[in-house]
């Protein structure tokens, strides 16, 4: 196993609290005995990174006493009981009010090492779930996703914390590759309706008759809920809204009326129109469109984010270097400046590609960022054009930023060896770095 995971043996003898604790030991587990459900509870608490082991009949707190507490405790932990022969019955109740599984004396020490296993990797995978949902519930992960320091970043943070904590229905668009759907998790994050429901559905490339059936239902068979039902009290997240047919945005319509006002569950629309001169608004019926409408997030592409950019390619490359454990290679001047100047009609999933593929060209020691961005376009001569005029000004600093950035990381936020490096006294590079928004705490270790 990757990690060992805790397995806590409650048993009041000890030769078979020993005994099992010395097989589990061999096979890779974590083990903690205890000699009584008593003391057991004074050490387990919820979150309690493993399993539970655990005799039924004990003087005291017998097992199923002791079962009742773990529980009401945490519902989720896996306890798995041992029976004595003929106590199938009482094994049975175990079963009903929420063991993981039961052991029948004399037990097989394999079964019970395959029990263990499969017990620790479904705590493993709700210690992982109930972790994914508090990120979701304080919207601190999904907001520091959001990576970036231009006032496009800035103002759009803004807004989500903003749309997030009011409860109306959202339209969401912008350029492929922008972000989309990472803004419609942050925006149910940072709201009340956080610890509901999430789903998220594509009406693209789906049969009428299919859409229908799944977002509002019924189905013949029973065996699909609506998404409708399945995301009640929380948030639906319809992607390539533009897809739904016109009978079906009239339907959705009319029930987004029929919840009233605070709607029952929230609808996040995402428009992701790729053809040249369409919108969002020339896709959609205009009641359904002006309903949406009424709180609208348009991500800003890539290009309009000026430094970001830097920011974002170093990020990814040392993420990548990581990855494929080779060192990180720093941009020089011009290279920076081919970032910034670049189109990216791919925005941040292109910038993606051109990180970790530049990786991989350093790793073999050959290659250009410039080759790079050539071949991620489509035309080239549209790719080798600044797209948007800016002073050179911009461009310097941007540049700048980027290295006292990367010269800090290196040196791990060595004041000193940086000043030398750049050969910078250190009152300037104080400045810089208030100027560039750097803090050392950032870089230390």
């Amino acid at each position: 196993m990757a990690t060992a995971m805790k397995i806590a043996i409650v048993d009041d003898e000890q030769d078979m609290r020993q005994s099992i604790s010395q097989w589990l030991a061999l096979s890779g587990f974590d083990t903690e005995t205890f000699a009584s459900a008593e003391e057991a509870l004074k050490a387990l608490s919820p979150d309690y990174p493993g399993a539970i082991i655990s005799d039924i009949k004990m003087p005291g707190m017998d097992g199923m006493q002791f079962l009742r507490k773990l529980m009401s405790v945490d519902s989720g932990l896996p306890v798995i009981m041992i029976t004595g022969h003929g106590d199938v019955p009482m094994a049975v109740e175990a079963m009903r009010v929420g063991a993981f599984d039961f052991l029948e004396k004399p037990f097989n020490p394999d079964r019970m090492t395959e029990l263990a296993k499969k017990a620790t990797n479904a705590r493993r995978l709700t210690l992982d779930n109930r972790a994914l949902r508090r990120e979701l519930s304080d919207g601190t992960g999904l907001m520091k996703k959001l990576i970036g320091a231009s006032p496009v970043m800035n103002r759009l943070r803004e807004d989500i914390l903003d749309l997030g904590q009011a409860d109306g229905h959202v339209l969401i668009d912008g350029e492929t590759g922008t972000g989309k759907t990472l803004v419609a998790h942050a925006l149910h994050a940072v709201g009340a309706r956080a610890s509901k429901k999430f789903v998220t559905f594509s009406c693209a490339g789906r049969e009428e008759h299919e859409l229908a059936k799944r977002l509002f239902g019924p189905d013949p068979d029973g065996q699909i809920i609506p998404l409708i039902e399945e995301a009640r009290g929380g948030t639906l997240v319809l992607e390539d809204i533009e897809a739904l047919p016109a009978d079906l945005q009239a339907r959705l319509l009319s029930w987004m009326n029929d919840q009233g006002t605070p709607p029952e569950t929230r609808i996040i629309a995402i428009c992701n129109l790729q053809e040249q001169g369409k919108t969002c608004e020339s896709a959609l019926r205009p009641d359904l469109y002006f309903r949406l409408a009424a709180m609208k997030i348009t991500l800003p592409p890539l290009r309009a984010r000026g430094e970001d950019i830097l920011l974002l390619f170093t990020q990814l490359s040392q993420q990548f270097s990581e990855e494929y454990g080779c060192d990180t290679r720093e941009i020089a001047a011009q290279e920076a400046a081919q970032l910034l100047q670049a189109p990216w009609p791919g925005n941040i999933r292109q910038l993606i590609n051109v990180a970790e593929r530049a990786v991989l060209q350093n790793r073999r020691g050959s290659g250009s960022i410039a080759s790079l961005l050539l071949s991620e376009s489509d035309d080239v001569e549209q790719q080798t054009m600044t797209t948007e005029g800016k002073p050179l000004k911009e461009y310097v600093e941007a540049f700048e930023r980027m290295l006292i950035d990367n010269t800090m990381r290196r040196h791990k936020g060595s004041i000193v060896s940086v000043m030398d490096e750049l050969c910078l006294p250190r009152r300037t590079l104080n400045e810089k770095m208030a100027k560039y928004s750097l803090q050392r705490s950032d870089y230390l270790g």
